[in-house]
């Protein structure tokens, strides 16, 4: 009996209309193009503008394309995956808001929290699901509105996040492609180094937490810079070898899109070409959970079955990992 594995069948992203440039920055903040582009690779990100408009609204218009550009009846979906730290709300989840607002009425949603590293986790979630032959139609997303928790005063901040977001769809196969291997970490006393100070069941807001500006993202970059490059790097190196892949045979590194220097630096540790190296920072910044996403719906029309890709991300806590797969379908 042939095993069965997860396949993506189809991704789908969605960024806001309004674009932020380095320009436009530099009129709010002490910084400038070249500031910014040096030390992060990134000229533009987009944001989520409007009265009451959540994560939820990218997720609905990412599933939206998802269900359409794979012919997926929205019934048939049975589950929806949100990895997010921008979530409308603490509770309900934004996987179930989402679910309704685009029709999925046979499917139940959870949302998922790891940071930067939400989607790799939320994939391998789904893959289990799908792998055990419970569910055949799953929806990983990954969606985040940084703009709701930046401060715009804090130029170490401010320059580097952008909203966005992106959707798979998750399947069975029996062929020779789909999720194969992954390796994932945790080290929560990375938690001083990035994070927020308020609005949890710790500290729960109050008039105070707010005017400290305590709902605002919080980094050390430095120490944060150190162990994302490490620990990329590491787990990279490990599934590539587990797998016998090398930069012969893995047609392309798809990197959470932090800061195109800490990409670089995982390329040149993991010994393999920036020419296979999926990057897209320059457009969006730093999406947080949707970065992994985006990329593979921009490369899209580039990937073919078969093709070997190995997923990385590493994120605020600290968490991080890496997954292997087998592209499902010749991209359009």
């Amino acid at each position: 009996m042939s095993q069965i594995r997860a396949a993506i069948t189809g991704v789908h992203g969605y960024v806001p209309d309004y674009v932020l440039t380095n320009e436009e920055l530099a009129t709010i903040v002490d910084t400038n193009d070249e500031w910014i582009t040096s030390r992060t690779g990134i000229k533009t990100r987009h944001i989520l503008k409007g009265e009451e408009q959540g994560t939820s609204i990218m997720v609905i218009e990412a599933i939206k394309g998802l269900l359409e550009k794979t012919n997926t009846r929205p019934e048939d979906v049975e589950v929806v995956i949100c990895a997010t730290v921008t979530g409308d709300s603490i509770f309900p989840d934004t996987a179930n808001i989402a679910a309704y607002h685009t029709g999925l009425v046979n499917a139940f949603g959870f949302d998922l929290n790891a940071a930067c590293s939400g989607f790799l986790y939320a994939l391998t979630v789904g893959a289990k699901m799908v792998e055990g032959g419970t569910h055949k139609k799953v929806i990983v997303v990954g969606a985040d509105k940084m703009s709701s928790i930046i401060d715009y005063t804090d130029r170490t901040t401010c320059v580097i996040f952008g909203d966005g977001g992106g959707a798979v769809m998750l399947e069975p196969t029996t062929e020779d492609v789909g999720i194969i291997d992954y390796q994932h970490h945790g080290d929560g006393s990375g938690e001083k180094y990035l994070y927020l100070v308020a609005g949890g069941s710790r500290k729960p807001a109050t008039v105070d937490s707010v005017m400290a500006r305590e709902h605002f993202v919080r980094q050390n970059g430095r120490p944060v810079f150190k162990a994302a490059v490490t620990g990329m790097s590491d787990v990279v190196m490990k599934v590539m070898a587990r797998n016998n892949l090398d930069a012969e045979n893995l047609n392309w590194l798809v990197p959470h899109q932090a800061n195109v220097r800490i990409i670089q630096t995982v390329s040149k540790m993991a010994n393999f070409p920036m020419e296979k190296v999926m990057i897209n920072i320059q457009n969006y910044g730093n999406t947080t959970a949707g970065t992994i996403p985006l990329c593979l719906w921009d490369y899209e029309s580039q990937l073919r079955k078969g093709d070997n890709l190995v997923l990385t991300a590493f994120g605020g806590g600290f968490t991080w990992g890496a997954l292997y797969l087998k592209w499902a379908y010749d991209g359009e």
